[in-house]
């Protein structure tokens, strides 16, 4: 999903984009991941396995794509003196403060996709790499499964829809995440950033506004996390505080009401 649409953000930009995807190349074989390195000047990382639940019952293979194949490219970075740009997550906290997340708040994840993002994260820090970890939350797009692809197919079904009123964050949409990874890019940014649409709602806000923006009108239940068990523990608490990417950004986070807009009108 965002690795799609950073390609075009990036070409569109004037950079000469080499993209490497499943099943040609395969960022737990070291070979791919050299050849990959040693053919570019700079190198984003997209790849993840993404399924939270999967990852319970899969959390060897989770730690293999999003921990150990991490951590080797940077290795390969560091060698070879180049810049990574990695893709990380909300997942990697606990979710239980009471404000939103800075930057240096120690991560505590609840779930082995968390575990497997944070192992990632800590393993490119450790090859001392010319790095920027980029963590994200609640992201949509034209391509992929996500909230609002779920939303959508749950109301297509028929049937009041139960949303979730008690997890907190912010819709991302990747067209504003691939434009603010250029800019990283562009300056090779080192460190840790994070980045989210502006503001703050639930879940269940979110899915009313979108079926509002829809002309849709699906009935919408209220409902807690807790009503619903899953093999992977969600964090309720995915605030960011975006203060640190904002002070290289030239414009203004938008809003996350104006992206998802946009979005919903491209899908009408």
């Amino acid at each position: 999903m965002l690795g799609t649409e950073l390609a075009v953000a990036c070409r569109n930009r004037g950079f000469d984009v080499r993209v490497y995807d499943l099943p040609e190349f395969d960022i737990t074989e070291i070979k791919h991941l050299r050849q990959a390195v040693d053919t570019a000047d700079a190198i984003i990382n997209c790849a993840a396995y993404t399924d939270v639940d999967g990852a319970e019952s899969q959390s060897q293979l989770a730690h293999r794509v999003n921990g150990q194949a991490v951590g080797r490219l940077g290795e390969l970075a560091q060698k070879r003196d180049k810049w990574v740009l990695h893709i990380s997550t909300d997942f990697i906290f606990d979710g239980r403060l009471d404000r939103p997340y800075v930057e240096t708040d120690a991560p505590n994840p609840i779930s082995e996709y968390g575990r497997s993002k944070l192992a990632g994260e800590r393993l490119l820090e450790a090859s001392a790499c010319s790095q920027c970890i980029l963590r994200l939350e609640w992201t949509y797009g034209p391509k992929g499964n996500n909230f609002i692809t779920k939303l959508l197919r749950r109301a297509a079904a028929g049937g009041p829809v139960s949303v979730v009123d008690d997890q907190v964050g912010a819709p991302t949409s990747v067209a504003e995440v691939a434009a603010v990874a250029c800019r990283v890019m562009e300056e090779r940014a080192t460190g840790v950033y994070h980045f989210a649409g502006a503001g703050y709602a639930s879940r269940y806000d979110v899915a009313a506004f979108v079926f509002e923006r829809l002309s849709r009108p699906v009935p919408l239940q209220h409902c807690r996390t807790a009503d619903y068990p899953s093999p992977a523990a969600r964090p309720l608490n995915s605030r960011f505080d975006c203060g640190k990417i904002q002070a290289l950004l030239h414009e203004p986070i938008a809003p996350w009401q104006e992206p998802l807009e946009r979005y919903l009108r491209q899908l009408q």
